[in-house]
């Protein structure tokens, strides 16, 4: 049974009062209709074709809805399926009486840009293709869009492009811009084939007889997880540590990358499986209550009766304000927030939460989001795993089998652990939140899954998410604190840890696949014999005493061998103006898979990180090092003081701390080193040639405020605030009847 769309309320309508592009759409309208159904083939869903050029012409005389499929490139794998989608959908927009179009946007692949210059486009992929959204639906005048949903930055490129523009037609008098989301199914992990499985073993046990059990810890560890793009990055760093030491040859190392990379992604595509930045941005776009969950988590692309109930739903938004984009977002920003905290979300949408809201017209950043973060304690809700079974194609799975609802179910268990979720907001299905969680209360209930849960009834622990951080160098800096167990937290918390700075993200790459960096660090003194005796005090307070009398050799070893040495490995020149601001996912992997410096190292960069990363890992730091930023004057042997609960990174005073004291102040500092600040400064724009002139994010506000360019924010006047004024609540859990 089809869903009939109302016409669009528009006084505005180019088609009726400009004859070309009545005479030129038509054929695309056609072509796209005709291809969707050879598409489909025996499973087109339908009455026979009725789609006449006279048919068309008459529809967009009337002003019927003129609904953009908009998807990706083929060359990502989260949009492989794509073809069969937007046939889907073309052919349901039609039978409803709306006038479906198709255009696609690139879409960067960050694992494939990954560690070369690509990452240096990454995020300004992202304000690229809310431009050529914003570009595309206004030059055709398209009133609604079906986004079927990838990876990376194109989610909250969309996102902030219809957003933008919804506010922009609104301000015209214009009829609101809807839109509803469709994710890209999860793509399952791969599986290292067995006869791979024993040669690598072979190799580990190879690496023990040799007097290197590190190599063969390392190893096994990069085995427990389920094959990705981002696991063999762990496997490289492995490897090439492997042939350094001549446990296996370079052309050995070729053939295991090879089989590994081979065997790693399924063919039908899809978001990969790990709860990165793709994930995040599912979830989180499912927290502006712009998916539908009839799509929202799926181990394929969608048959059609899924389809057919999300864009079924879009005839009741049409012509209402309230289910804008812009609206949308803005009504669910604290659900968003929560949902992406309770679910230890990527890093990076730190920075696209801000910028779709700013997109939307809406004043916000950074510490508005910190605020909305800590209104509540949020508790940790996701018990993922990449080496337990627990990634989010098993998600899928349990959304797909009926035992979860997916976010939904996390919505539902906020509630159940006393967090304020706003169930009065409005989303794509027409509904509020507590309407859709009204029907069938029984399937909410996280504790439906038993084996392997993923979404918890119960907390992990009580706080969650991606704190930002301050300090008496910097304004502001972001760590995720859900990427950080409770015991690496402890061993980072609290500790001083010594400078160790790289200019660039080559340099560090270089130094960290060195094995034998620690020694090196040692033999070169590159931290001072009286700085490390009270950094062992401070870290260690219950060291053995007889090493106040130890020389500087045995005083490092013992520090590196029981943790108390830690080191802040500063990677600057990496921000969004200086080089277009990549992930730092490399080196930090490159620290994960070397045990020793495990224990030992945090990343701290104006640089991003990938919603993978796992670790100590401190990034978006402002003012970035080519705008003065205090991390620009940091060099080899400063202390700084890492105060993760505390949320603050402080410089601290090197001769109040020889005697025992801890002093917070960068007094000083910037005058000093000026001539070495000058110096960096000009390595900094040397390198920023690299990038290409066109797509350098110069004119763009820092990552406290989303990186987007100027001019979107000066006009992000709106308060949003008032769109969050809560109602009486509709929807009540068990916990709160």
């Amino acid at each position: 049974m089809t869903r009939p769309f109302p016409m669009i309320e528009n006084s505005v309508n180019p088609y009726r009062d400009n004859v070309q592009g009545k005479a030129n759409e038509p054929i695309t309208v056609a072509g796209l209709l005709d291809r969707s159904k050879q598409v489909l083939g025996n499973t087109y869903e339908g009455d026979a074709p009725d789609w006449t050029l006279d048919e068309i012409y008459n529809r967009l005389e009337k002003n019927a809805p003129r609904i953009a499929i908009i998807g990706g490139s083929s060359d990502h794998p989260a949009h492989i399926m794509d073809f069969q989608t937007s046939s889907r959908a073309a052919i349901r927009i039609w039978q409803n009486g709306g006038v479906p179009f198709y255009f696609s946007t690139p879409v960067m692949c960050d694992g494939t840009a990954q560690n070369n210059q690509g990452m240096s486009y990454s995020l300004q992929s992202r304000n690229a293709v809310a431009q050529m959204i914003v570009n595309q639906l206004e030059a055709h005048s398209y009133h609604g869009a079906f986004v079927i949903q990838g990876c990376d930055k194109q989610p909250l490129g969309v996102v902030s492009g219809l957003a933008h523009l919804d506010r922009l037609r609104q301000e015209r008098g214009e009829a609101p811009f809807f839109a509803t989301f469709a994710p890209a199914h999860v793509l399952e992990g791969g599986t290292i084939p067995e006869p791979l499985v024993r040669e690598l073993g072979e190799v580990a046990k190879q690496a023990v007889d040799q007097g290197f059990e590190d190599i063969s810890d390392d190893l096994h560890d990069a085995m427990a997880y389920i094959l990705q793009c981002s696991s063999n990055t762990s496997f490289q760093g492995v490897f090439e540590r492997a042939v350094e030491r001549g446990i296996i040859t370079k052309e050995e190392h070729k053939y295991f990358e090879k089989e590994l990379a081979v065997n790693t992604c399924d063919g039908s595509g899809g978001v990969c499986a790990f709860n990165g930045t793709g994930n995040s941005s599912r979830h989180i776009v499912a927290g502006f209550g712009l998916v539908h969950p009839s799509v929202e988590l799926l181990t394929a692309a969608p048959e059609q009766h899924q389809v057919n109930d999300a864009i079924d739903s879009l005839a009741d938004m049409m012509n209402k304000p309230e289910f804008g984009v812009s609206r949308l977002a803005a009504a669910n920003i604290r659900n968003t927030i929560r949902i992406h905290s309770a679910s230890g979300g990527s890093t990076n949408l730190m920075m696209h939460i801000v910028s779709a809201m700013l997109f939307g017209g809406y004043r916000f950043s950074l510490w508005d989001l910190d605020k909305l973060h800590h209104e509540q304690a949020i508790p940790d809700l996701f018990n993922y795993s990449l080496t337990e079974g627990r990634d989010i194609f098993q998600l899928a799975i349990q959304c797909c089998d009926s035992d979860s609802r997916g976010m939904e179910s996390l919505f539902y268990e906020l509630m159940e652990n006393g967090v304020d979720m706003d169930v009065n907001a409005l989303t794509v299905t027409g509904q509020t939140w507590a309407e859709r969680l009204s029907k069938d209360r029984e399937a909410l209930s996280a504790d439906n899954v038993k084996d392997n849960p993923i979404i918890l009834s119960k907390p992990r622990r009580v706080f969650s998410g991606v704190d930002v951080l301050q300090g008496n160098f910097f304004e502001s800096a972001v760590v995720k604190i859900s990427g950080m167990p409770t015991p690496q937290l402890d061993q980072f918390d609290k500790k001083a840890a010594m400078v160790l700075y790289f200019e660039n993200e080559e340099e560090a790459n270089k130094n960290l696949l060195n094995s034998n960096l620690v020694d090196e660090l040692r033999d070169a003194r590159s931290f001072k014999e009286e700085l490390l005796r009270p950094q062992l005090r401070h870290n260690e307070p219950d060291y053995d005493k007889t090493l106040d009398n130890a020389d500087y050799d045995t005083l490092f070893d013992y520090m590196a061998g029981s943790g108390a040495l830690k080191i802040a490995i500063i990677i600057a020149g990496q921000g969004p103006e200086a080089f277009g601001m990549p992930e730092m996912f490399t080196p930090m992997q490159h620290i994960n898979t070397n045990r020793k410096l495990k224990k030992l190292g945090t990343i701290i960069s104006d640089g991003r990180y990938s919603g993978v990363t796992f670790g100590a890992a401190i990034g978006h730091m402002t003012p970035e090092a080519k705008n003065d930023g205090g991390i620009l004057y940091l060099q080899t042997g400063d202390v700084l003081y890492l105060g993760l609960r505390e949320r603050v990174i402080e410089f601290v005073k090197a001769d109040a701390f020889v005697k025992g004291e801890t002093v917070y102040s960068f007094d000083g500092i910037r005058e000093k080193r000026a001539g070495l600040a000058a110096e960096r400064l000009q390595s900094i724009r040397k390198r920023q040639c690299r990038i290409a002139a066109s797509n350098r994010m110069a004119g763009h506000t820092d990552a406290a405020n989303g990186v987007v360019p100027y001019s979107v924010w000066e006009e992000a006047e709106d308060d949003y605030t008032p769109i969050l004024k809560k109602a009486e609540p509709a929807f009540k859990t068990a916990s709160k009847q």
